[in-house]
């Protein structure tokens, strides 16, 4: 759900999860370097993730553990655990009016502030398990391996590390970017949508507030001619679908 200030998704969304497209089109003019954009490997992709968060923070304004949002998204985040399939995570608050939070496949979380004054403590938990879900079902490493090899053509492939050794900071900062504003199919964020519930659910939480997250999406969205969130499904449909669910599991 990815979001930006009026930009919502949850990747917001959006939220979650996405402004820009990707375009696999590219890869054909990648050759080589496409192909092993391709075939990376996961410790390849979280090295990649590694270096693109850390060029992310490096740009941030990250709140300092003493603010009232490292606070709040410390006690939120005890609530969802400590791990995505294993893997262990870290939190971070970006201090931004930008409506946003993401995840990558290294267990990078940064969530904005901007997203933590909009919405309240489940609905922030909400937004933060569906990006999980984002990195749990695979859907970030495949956006790496198509914004990795849409760029290959900039990188020296005879490099002694091949595409990853041989990308520069600016590379790495614009491999992050296009990460955090990745814009994921419809079924994508379905299925993060459905990953957030069942985590909320395994984690004793009511998943109440992906309802809601949604709900205050939709009445940011309404009004607007064009959107860019016009590939995801519609936050009010999505909001709909987790009270289905909920009504289906006799929740309110």
């Amino acid at each position: 759900m990815k979001l930006r200030p009026i930009l919502l998704s949850l990747s917001v969304a959006a939220l979650l999860s996405g402004c820009q497209n990707m375009d696999s089109n590219g890869l054909l003019a990648s050759g080589a370097e496409a192909f092993q954009a391709y075939t990376l490997s996961d410790a390849q992709v979280k090295e990649l993730s590694d270096k693109s968060c850390a060029e992310l923070d490096s740009k941030a304004s990250i709140a300092p553990g003493s603010s009232e949002y490292a606070k709040r998204l410390s006690k939120i985040s005890s609530a969802l655990g400590d791990n995505i399939n294993g893997m262990p995570v870290n939190y971070k608050v970006y201090v931004t009016k930008d409506v946003n939070a993401f995840a990558m496949a290294n267990g990078c979380i940064r969530v904005y502030s901007g997203l933590m004054d909009m919405m309240n403590d489940n609905e922030v938990e909400a937004v933060i398990g569906h990006e999980m879900g984002h990195v749990a079902l695979g859907h970030v490493k495949k956006g790496m391996q198509v914004a990795l090899g849409t760029n290959a053509a900039r990188v020296a492939a005879a490099s002694a590390g091949g595409v990853i050794g041989s990308l520069s900071q600016s590379q790495l900062g614009d491999l992050g970017e296009k990460l955090v504003n990745a814009q994921f199919s419809q079924r994508q964020e379905s299925e993060a949508d459905d990953y957030s519930y069942d985590l909320l659910r395994k984690r004793g939480i009511n998943p109440i507030g992906l309802a809601t997250s949604f709900e205050k999406l939709a009445k940011a969205e309404e009004g607007r001619q064009s959107s860019m969130l016009d590939d995801h499904p519609a936050s009010a449909e999505r909001a709909q679908h987790i009270r289905d669910r909920m009504a289906a599991d006799g929740l309110k």
